[in-house]
């Protein structure tokens, strides 16, 4: 009897182990009409391995966000057969990694690119609309029609790509009480106060502005696993602002390179599940991502710069820190990195996943 119960607790304690290490992750792709947009893996953080799942058809889903119970991803569609942008939503299985679609409603700006939910409300940047959309949720994670639409400005000194408004990011704080958007075209973030009626100017009649260097060009944000700190990186700079972050005001306090190449291309930012390294991409020239160690106050130091396949763009580190997985889109394929968690330094795997033109990787 006691074998038994020894043998039934070693089982139990396998496929503990074994769940533990399996994450549901989720893929967004450009893609032709017709074709797969969005596929579900089983990746392993323990192996650094991917077992594919499901798919489905769906138009341009260059960004995905999941709820936080995992039973919906929402996704946006920069352009779909009838030339509308919209935003869609999916019922999710994580058992078998499937999905059936719930609805589509129209973005309300051309190109979304980004978009995050806080389970009462999904928002998306629209970088060529250059605005914000905000879109209540209703009963089983459907959709309503857009109730708000916030727009950004122009001003900046690149003639070219900052001659119309761009949003690029949207991002709710970690407090949940403000939303940061990158006003890519006007160099500066807004920060909006988030309320249960919804995303609303301050007293003023307006969001607060926080201004970045001329020719900055804000792209993507991130913040610490504390919710202190915010990284701010420009796609047009290649740099990164770090700020203190409390009740909604951003403290600038440091600026740093991330791109040593002056590619005019940075993509994306993460740190660390330990809050202990940074990491941001690079595209255009010298494709990769640089790498900083993080000290007690939140500063960065560069300490590293990876190459990569062409063109990085979206990419995500496991749960356990021990993997970095890179969506390269004109590579066509998903790189794995395996993470010194004592160094931060980066190591290719070679056990590439290989799709057409990933551009976005969610875990569930």
């Amino acid at each position: 009897m006691k074998r038994i119960f020894s043998l039934f607790a070693a089982m139990t304690a396998f496929l503990t182990a074994c769940s533990h290490d399996s994450l549901t992750m989720l893929t967004g792709s450009y893609n032709e009409p017709d074709e797969t947009g969005i596929r579900s893996f089983r990746f392993n953080q323990k192996t650094g391995t991917a077992i594919p799942l499901d798919s489905v058809v769906t138009r341009n889903p260059s960004y995905l966000t999941p709820s936080a119970n995992g039973k919906y991803v929402y996704s946006v569609n920069e352009l779909t057969p009838n030339g509308e942008a919209t935003v869609s939503a999916f019922r999710f299985k994580k058992k078998d990694g499937s999905f059936k679609e719930i609805g589509s409603v129209p973005a309300g700006g051309g190109d979304p690119c980004y978009i995050a939910t806080d389970g009462k409300r999904v928002v998306t940047a629209n970088y060529s609309g250059g605005s914000l959309s905000v879109f209540p949720l209703g009963r089983g994670g459907k959709l309503k029609e857009r109730t708000q639409l916030f727009y950004g400005a122009a001003g900046g000194p690149d003639t070219v790509r900052q001659a119309r408004p761009h949003v690029h990011c949207v991002l709710f704080t970690p407090d949940g009480n403000h939303l940061v958007a990158s006003d890519f075209s006007a160099d500066r973030l807004l920060v909006f106060p988030v309320s249960e009626q919804g995303v609303a100017a301050d007293s003023t009649g307006e969001a607060l502005a926080v201004p970045l260097e001329a020719d900055y060009g804000p792209r993507h944000i991130v913040f610490s696993p504390d919710g202190k700190t915010a990284y701010v990186l420009g796609e047009l700079s290649g740099k990164i602002t770090v700020f203190d972050y409390a009740d909604g005001l951003l403290a600038a306090k440091q600026t740093v390179d991330a791109d040593p190449y002056d590619g005019r291309g940075s993509a994306d930012i993460h740190l660390s599940p330990d809050g202990k390294f940074l990491y941001a991409s690079n595209r255009l020239v010298n494709d990769g991502i640089a790498v900083f160690k993080v000290d007690k106050h939140g500063l960065l130091e560069q300490t590293a710069y990876q190459a990569t396949r062409i063109h990085p763009r979206n990419f995500i580190i496991t749960p356990n820190g021990k993997y970095l997985l890179c969506a390269c889109r004109d590579s066509g394929m998903i790189q794995v990195f395996s993470r010194d968690r004592k160094t931060g330094l980066l190591t290719d795997t070679g056990r590439d996943i290989l799709l057409p033109k990933p551009v976005c990787i969610r875990f569930l």
